[in-house]
């Protein structure tokens, strides 16, 4: 079997020697991670890694709760780190209410402007959307003509009947640790809900942990196939099945996982 990671975050010195990590994936039968930049020095980082380890790739995007670090001419320079050749996506970017600080203008300027970018460079977004499910759909219904080459919400966490919704603009959805247990009940549902081939694997890595390491820090991409043996139960097919078709759902959006 071949598993992918289409999310997760290897920066922060999380994990110690970033060799044995890769090995420890590599051992667990994960062939591809994407990494995903949030900010531009986290977005270096990810091209950085990508150059030094075949089966890795990365995004490169503002994550909308590290705005307070974006200056004029930031995306600008995104767009030259999307431009490697191992750049899959304009990513993570989106909305987050989470917090009571939030600037949600700032926030729904830079969102829209990195989805034109990514238009602009033909590339998919990876997106961030937590507790703000009314402005998201809004955002994606109103700039659906920059979607046109996919777009992935990370973790989904908003209910089926907006993965459905978004569903039908071509929206890919990406689930987590957080999936495999079984107090998540809108996540579980949302899977069953959900079109298969509009379904990925993620971890979010360091975060987000799955059933069987619950409470321990770091997560890595090594857990995937506990995440993608729990998809498949809900699915109601093989874990082989459930591989396969996630790996070709993740080829399809992420064009750049083929070269």
């Amino acid at each position: 079997m071949r598993f992918i990671d289409v999310h997760c975050h290897l920066d922060g010195g999380h994990y110690g020697n970033l060799d044995a990590l890769f090995a420890n994936i590599k051992a667990a039968d994960v062939e591809k991670i994407i990494a995903a930049g949030f900010d531009l020095p986290s977005s270096e980082f990810c091209r950085d890694m990508a150059k030094l380890h075949d089966m890795c790739y990365f995004t490169a995007g503002f994550h909308p709760t590290e705005l307070k670090k974006y200056r004029d001419g930031g995306l600008e320079k995104i767009a030259e780190l999307a431009t490697d050749k191992k750049c899959v996506a304009i990513g993570e970017i989106g909305l987050d209410y989470h917090y009571p600080d939030t600037d949600k203008p700032l926030q729904r300027r830079i969102f829209t402007e990195q989805l034109i970018l990514a238009d602009k460079l033909g590339l998919p977004v990876q997106i961030h959307s937590r507790d703000c499910a009314e402005d998201m759909v809004s955002v994606l219904k109103e700039y659906s003509a920059c979607l046109k080459n996919g777009a992935l919400l990370h973790c989904y966490s908003h209910s089926p009947e907006i993965a459905k919704e978004l569903e039908k603009l071509g929206v890919y959805f990406s689930f987590g640790g957080t999936s495999t247990y079984s107090g998540s009940k809108r996540a579980r549902k949302s899977i069953a809900a959900i079109g298969f081939d509009r379904i990925l694997s993620e971890t979010d890595s360091p975060y987000l942990p799955p059933r069987s390491i619950m409470g321990q820090f770091p997560n890595t991409p090594a857990s995937i196939p506990e995440i993608t043996a729990n998809i498949a139960d809900i699915k109601g097919v093989t874990v082989e099945t459930a591989a396969e078709q996630i790996w070709e759902n993740a080829h399809a959006l992420f064009k750049k996982l083929c070269n």
